[in-house]
């Protein structure tokens, strides 16, 4: 569909056709020097000593968790309300997701109070994940960790470029995760990266991603080797050099870009007080930096969601949901996966939340337009106030 204002979009240039030629020009399209310089740059970015860049997040999440020798017997504590990878990550290994619930309708990240009736003699890590970019409390849930002797992974698909302060999302735990598909702040159509001071757990991963090779086709290129062991059950999991080279001019955008849809956001607050006061908006007036990854909205109970959608759809204006619930796919379900507390939470605020346009090519008024569809969309299920604007005013 053509959409008038899609979920989200690209901000891709010529930096980013001219950095893709300069690769194919090159004759090295595996991973290589290219790969290396977007790792220090990603590095740099998040103040850590190493990034490893991976064909795709669900890949780095696998490998934090391979590199923390989590595995059968053990159990991850994991939000529900997030993409199916960060609990399918834990799988993978044969250790068991426990699902904690989320804090409030306001902050829909894991709540630490939560993590912590969820903890068991059979707890190894605690893996969180920034929701919509904003940071979850790691201060509280890294001393939570520490008390319990439990490792912390990041998975801030949603949050680079986000900090608690001074310090970036990803620095905080023993790992953090980053996604890039394509509808991430930072993309190159598919590619992960995994962060860490450690340098042992570093090492790991590096190994890991390469059939736990101990060189690489670019060191033997380089003359630096000419045979190889294999110590490790590895995978096939390295990024290229066509997609560290997108990455690479992304990420020189980040700053800007996250700014950019910064300022999207506080419109989106600013006309939703004005026009559908009523409205619920999660994350007001957050305390930490966020990267403003998607804009979720509450609807009023008993909305019927699926006839809003239609609606905003006529309008031709993409929505989406963030998240089913991960405990009530029929995959966990039938795996008896079942959270062992009710997630009272997560489900109420997952039968209500849409998930609607941010990208940092969004106007000005495209957010007029957004957010008069709303009223509209709103209007005609006769929860919304009558004098609610048109929308296109």
């Amino acid at each position: 569909m053509d959409w008038k204002v899609p979920l989200s979009d690209l901000d891709f240039g010529e930096e980013e056709k001219e950095a893709v030629i300069r690769v194919i020009d090159s004759g090295w399209l595996a991973m290589g020097e290219v790969t290396r310089q977007f790792e220090e740059s990603f590095a740099r970015m998040v103040g850590v000593n190493h990034a490893i860049a991976v064909t795709n997040g669900t890949a780095s999440l696998h490998l934090a968790c391979r590199a923390l020798e989590i595995g059968p017997g053990d159990e991850v504590i994991v939000p529900s309300l997030t993409f199916v990878a960060t609990a399918n990550a834990i799988l993978y290994v044969g250790a068991t997701p426990v699902f904690a619930d989320i804090t409030s309708e306001d902050n829909l990240n894991i709540s630490v109070e939560a993590i912590e009736d969820a903890i068991t003699p059979r707890t190894r890590a605690i893996m969180v994940m920034h929701y919509g970019g904003y940071p979850c409390d790691m201060s509280a849930i890294l001393q939570l960790a520490e008390r319990h002797n439990l490792f912390v992974i990041e998975d801030a698909a949603h949050a680079p470029g986000a900090a608690i302060e001074d310090r970036k999302m990803g620095a905080w735990g023993h790992i953090g995760s980053f996604s890039f598909f394509p509808n991430k702040n930072l993309t190159t159509a598919e590619g992960g990266m995994l962060v860490t001071d450690d340098d042992q757990l570093a090492q790991k991963m590096r190994t890991l991603r390469s059939h736990g090779m101990t060189t690489l086709t670019w060191d033997r290129h380089r003359g630096h080797a000419w045979s190889y062991d294999v110590v490790e059950l590895g995978y096939n999991y390295r990024i290229d050099e066509i997609r560290s080279a997108i990455g690479c001019e992304q990420l020189k955008k980040l700053d800007r870009n996250n700014s950019r849809r910064g300022v999207m956001t506080a419109l989106y607050r600013r006309l939703f007080q004005e026009i559908i006061p009523d409205l619920r908006i999660p994350f007001a007036d957050y305390a930490w930096k966020s990267s403003f990854h998607i804009m979720p909205i509450l609807l009023p109970d008993g909305t019927n969601r699926a006839r809003f959608a239609e609606i905003m759809k006529a309008h031709g204006v993409q929505t989406s949901l963030h998240y089913p619930p991960i405990h009530l796919f029929q995959y966990y379900l039938d795996h008896g996966l079942a959270p062992r507390q009710p997630l009272r939470m997560t489900e109420a605020v997952a039968a209500r939340e849409v998930t609607i346009p941010l990208y940092a090519t969004l106007t000005q008024r495209d957010v007029e337009y957004v957010v008069n569809a709303i009223a509209e969309s709103l209007k005609e299920t006769n929860l919304a106030p009558q004098s609610a604007s048109q929308p296109g005013s």
